[in-house]
């Protein structure tokens, strides 16, 4: 049994500072403005509004503050107010490399009042105008940099504070610990709002993802479970296909031997078609559930979901011709189906609300029409569980058969579901 031995406080230590001295370094996601991702143009351009009026102010400022007051020579005073200033522009993207320049800048300005004449009575090592365009580009990196870039930015300004402090405590007045305070307090609450929206966005992209793969994944449950239902009208048809090719040479004696041939091959074709079938069904049911047992359903058994539907609470009513005619089993299997999942939708979103089922055949068309109103009452689905998945499964089973679909809801409340499915296949059979 192994130990987990402790890492020492002071290695602790030191690789932190390793760790922030490393991110320090390394900027995150350069290039993309602060609020790229707005709807609105003028929300994108705020930054650099902001950072433009940040800079036309504190550049004129600080070159007058820094002749007038400090006593400094007017070129060098123009040369560090522009390197103090202007790179709050380039903050708007790219504010860790803004912060290397303004930092450098600032620590030569505090240098060079060393020698001035005007320190005296005058904040030292920082000067008001700093402070300002210091705080402005903590902003910027705290919503923009990582959290342990951020801690890294405010040690490393506290400790260049404490150094000057050191060097020349009678020059100074506070200001290094007042700028490492309000920076710590900047830092600490633009990284907890860059966070928050992070996480947000992270959110709202989990649910994207997980809403698209749920669609993928219920779009691919019900072709399955189509698949499952046609196998049985498909295997009739070939076992149908198979018995005839059998039977024909003794149902047609005088048939030719070159015509028995082909029947036996034909036969044989039908015969191993439906073992590739029944692989493929094996397949389909490779999560262990079982097959159903009973006759696939049809529109004989439509008389029964509205009795049923009516037992749950919704006035149905049912419209159809006791004679429809020949219709395929695809067909017959589809249009049960969708009215079985129109009524459930009703069932469970439109509880008490007057139903009206309607199937016709006019020429080569069956047409199905389920039309319910307005619910009488807001309430509880009445129905939890469906046999489908609503309107996934009804478009699939009409794009099986090559019909239409139209859904939609109605202007008194209500909803429409009108499907027209063909009786006719393309070769007319």
């Amino acid at each position: 049994m192994s130990t987990h031995t402790p890492t020492p406080a002071p290695a602790r230590l030191i690789r932190s500072l390793v760790g922030a001295a490393t991110a320090l370094a390394t900027p995150s996601r350069p290039g993309a403005p602060l609020l790229a991702h707005a709807s609105s143009r003028w929300l994108r351009l705020l930054p650099y509004v902001v950072a433009l009026a940040f800079v036309s102010s504190l550049l004129p400022v600080t070159v007058t503050v820094l002749v007038n007051d400090y006593q400094v020579n007017g070129a060098l005073a123009g040369a560090l107010a522009t390197a103090q200033t202007a790179p709050l522009l380039l903050a708007v993207s790219r504010p860790l490399q803004a912060w290397w320049i303004v930092f450098a800048a600032d620590v030569l300005g505090a240098v060079a009042l060393l020698g001035a004449d005007g320190v005296a009575g005058r904040s030292w090592p920082w000067t008001p105008m700093i402070v300002v365009g210091y705080l402005a580009l903590l902003i910027a990196l705290g919503l923009r940099e990582p959290r342990r870039t951020l801690v890294g930015v405010w040690l490393v300004t506290g400790a260049a504070g404490l150094v000057f402090e050191l060097v020349s405590a009678e020059r100074s007045d506070g200001i290094a610990l007042l700028l490492f305070v309000l920076g710590g307090v900047v830092l600490l609450l633009s990284g907890a709002l860059r966070e928050r929206g992070d996480a947000e966005r992270r959110l709202v992209e989990q649910a994207t993802i997980s809403e698209a793969e749920r669609s993928r994944r219920t779009l691919l449950e019900e072709r399955t479970r189509i698949a499952r239902e046609l196998h049985d009208v498909v295997a009739h048809h070939m076992s149908v296909i198979t018995v005839q090719a059998d039977s024909a040479p003794y149902r047609i004696p005088e048939l030719p031997e070159a015509a028995r041939e082909e029947f036996s091959s034909i036969a044989a074709s039908a015969r191993e078609s439906l073992t590739e079938m029944r692989r493929l069904l094996a397949v389909l049911r490779s999560d262990g559930s079982e097959g159903e047992r009973a006759p696939q359903p049809g529109l004989s058994r439509v008389q029964q979901l509205v009795e049923a539907t009516v037992r749950a609470g919704v006035p149905a009513q049912l419209s159809m011709p006791a004679e429809l005619g020949d219709v395929p089993q695809a067909v017959d299997l589809s249009a049960y189906r969708i009215v079985q999942e129109a009524l459930a939708n009703v069932v469970r979103h439109a509880p008490g609300a007057p139903t009206r089922v309607s199937v016709t055949a006019h020429g080569e068309w069956l047409t199905v029409l389920v039309v319910n109103g307005a619910p009488e009452e807001a309430g509880s689905p009445l129905e939890t569980s469906g046999t489908g998945h609503g309107l996934v499964g009804m478009r699939e089973r009409v794009r099986l058969t090559g019909g239409t679909l139209d859904t939609g809801p109605l202007p008194d409340g209500g909803f429409r579901v009108a499907a027209r499915l063909p009786l006719r296949t393309e070769d007319g059979s």
